[in-house]
């Protein structure tokens, strides 16, 4: 795979933060297979079980167990390394979560972007940086068109606030450190990306809807929906990593001209209601049945109805679209935990993962995309 994303990462450097989560833990995945070192920086995973253990990864790349609070540490695993590119994945990324725990949740998602920003302002090593927020750092109206990337930021909860506040501080950066003006004779591109629910096999976080089913289902219960008529932009994990991986080579090649904020969302397909997606994966998996619980659960939070991104920037300049419909996310999805399930001990699904990284780079392929074109599998 070592050529598609024009081969850009082929004996790269590359540090990963926040590893050990699924979308982390995906894309360490993708970065290994494209010939990238790979150097995790995360809290022990967030649940057990989990995609990092899954895949076996702590033998596949530099596994480092650090805490992004932790400026001096983080620093010095800077300075050990000298990554030539970053991924910025490490966060507090639960909404209900925050209500519990606001303050850790600004420390983590504020402080520790601010330390992460601090440390590759230190670190000339750096050539590229991608920041992953998420689409609800906007200041979320529930309009029934997309946000846009100039849009303000803003947030309901501690947890959106948060990421909207992480977004100011990335853009402080880049106009502060970032740009040709300051930063002399070193070339760096800076990035912050949004994106919608993710999906795919090997996420087992709490309050997540396809773990919340995932773990009725295999123990053939109803499935508690909290709000079933709220629509999601949703869309299977590879497609947003795709756009992450493919901006991240063109900072190595232009930086000034991809440095910026960019969203990948779904197309409009893609955004459903939660109803939608139960119903779907109930029939995915063969049986089961859900429950709305909404009327029962105490002092329920505040959460969005709608909220839905803009994609017109990733489509004209990078050539970036997604390329699965929402049933075929939910199949890939299902499909994974199924082979998960089938044995008595956990396998490792590393090359699970890889097979599905394979069979959606053909379809990128099939769509004439930008980063898939001429890979042979």
């Amino acid at each position: 795979m070592n050529t598609i994303f024009e081969g850009l990462y082929k004996g790269k450097k590359v540090l990963v933060t926040g590893h050990t989560g699924f979308k982390g833990s995906w894309l360490c995945v993708w970065l290994k297979e494209l010939g990238a070192e790979v150097i995790g920086y995360s809290l022990e995973p967030p649940s057990i079980p989990n995609n990092f253990e899954a895949c076996n990864l702590e033998s596949k790349i530099t596994h480092i167990h650090g805490d992004i609070r932790n400026l001096e540490y983080l620093q010095a695993i800077f300075n050990k390394y000298n990554p030539e590119m970053v991924f910025h994945l490490a966060a507090q990324p639960l909404v209900r979560l925050s209500y519990e725990e606001p303050k850790l949740t600004f420390d983590i998602n504020v402080g520790g972007t601010v330390n992460v920003l601090e440390a590759l302002r230190l670190t000339p090593s750096v050539r590229a940086f991608i920041n992953v927020t998420s689409d609800k750092c906007y200041e979320n109206r529930e309009w029934v068109w997309g946000y846009r990337e100039e849009d303000p930021m803003g947030g309901h909860d501690p947890y959106s606030a948060s990421k909207g506040c992480a977004e100011l501080a990335f853009s402080a950066y880049r106009r502060s450190f970032f740009t040709d003006k300051f930063s002399g004779e070193r070339k760096i591109g800076v990035a912050s990306v949004r994106a919608g629910n993710a999906i795919g096999g090997g996420d087992w976080g709490i309050d997540r809807i396809i773990p919340d089913c995932i773990r009725s289902l295999t123990k053939s219960e109803s499935i508690g929906v909290r709000c079933p008529d709220a629509i999601r932009p949703w869309q299977h994990v590879l497609e947003p990593l795709s756009g992450y991986i493919w901006l991240g080579a063109l900072l190595l090649k232009d930086p000034g001209k991809y440095s910026g904020a960019w969203n990948f969302g779904p197309q409009n397909e893609a955004t459903r209601t939660v109803r939608e997606v139960v119903e779907t994966i109930i029939k995915l998996w063969g049986s089961g049945s859900w429950t709305d619980i909404s009327t029962i659960e105490p002092n329920p939070v505040h959460e969005a109805t709608l909220l839905k991104l803009c994609c017109d920037k990733a489509h004209g300049y990078l050539n970036w679209g997604t390329c699965l419909t929402l049933e075929e996310g939910l199949g890939l999805t299902v499909q994974w935990y199924k082979d998960y399930f089938q044995y008595d001990l956990p396998p490792n699904m590393y090359s699970k993962c890889v097979a599905q990284i394979k069979g959606y780079t053909l379809v990128a392929q099939r769509q004439n995309l930008t980063w898939a074109r001429g890979q042979e599998l």
